[in-house]
């Protein structure tokens, strides 16, 4: 029964390393979507549906008989929500700290709408480049991210991924009217992730997508966004406590 790591934006599974070296499991898989440290396929757009799709198509070849522990960071978060609206009958359980793209009053945070905006995401994307990962380290730092991780964290990027963050959030601006309403109801156990320090996905709007889901919350106390890389050992206590409730 394999966990499923999905990571998010801006990314590479290599996100997952740390908290991987904390987990008891060895049955492990970190997908690595497309245009993140790798090409995007041909005619591939980059947009939330082609995404999801791709990590349905993934989870498909994993599970084969056994169903999946899925665990999504920030997209990969966003993604997961989508997963279990739509394909509950791929996983045992699931974990997102993105639960908020599932409330239909979700707003976007102030990276996001420049993101969202022609000409500025592109603006923004080309200073991006034109610094050196230590220059962009600095901004990660500032949202708790240890030095070192920070600045590999900011060395992942290239033109592609920036292409693809692109498209994914101009596809997206209204993802929570789009993918709330079926988020209600999951059949499968989940568990809702809110890093307290969290300054880009709402902790009130996640506590909301989880009631209509029907899953409880807990919270990381003093941890931000990127919790595993902040508090690995932290963050691989609360999944496996969640894992160890479903036996």
């Amino acid at each position: 029964m394999p966990a499923v790591l999905v990571h998010g934006v801006p990314e590479t599974p290599a996100v997952w390393e740390h908290l991987r070296s904390e987990l008891n499991r060895t049955d492990v898989v970190t997908p690595q979507l497309p245009g993140f440290g790798c090409p995007r396929p041909a005619g591939f757009g980059a947009t939330k549906e082609e995404y999801v799709q791709w990590l349905v198509s993934e989870l498909e070849t994993i599970a084969g008989q056994s169903p999946i522990d899925l665990v999504g960071h920030d997209w990969g978060g966003g993604f997961a929500v989508r997963v279990v609206s739509t394909r509950p009958d791929l996983v045992r359980s699931w974990v997102s700290d993105a639960a908020g793209i599932g409330d239909v009053d979700f707003e976007w945070h102030d990276f996001a709408k420049i993101w969202q905006t022609p000409g500025e995401g592109e603006q923004f994307f080309e200073q991006q480049m034109a610094a050196t990962p230590e220059e962009r380290g600095t901004v990660f730092e500032m949202f708790g991210v240890p030095s070192d991780r920070a600045v590999a964290l900011a060395s992942w990027a290239d033109p592609v991924m920036a292409e693809s963050i692109l498209a994914l959030y101009r596809s997206a601006v209204d993802v929570g009217r789009e993918w709330g309403p079926d988020f209600r109801d999951i059949p499968k156990p989940g568990l809702v992730v809110v890093p307290t320090e969290d300054p880009f996905l709402s902790g009130d709007g996640a506590a909301t997508s989880a009631r209509r889901a029907g899953a409880p919350v807990v919270k990381l106390e003093g941890i931000g966004h990127w919790w595993m890389l902040q508090d690995p050992g932290k963050g691989a206590q609360v999944l496996e406590e969640f894992w160890a409730s479903l036996d």
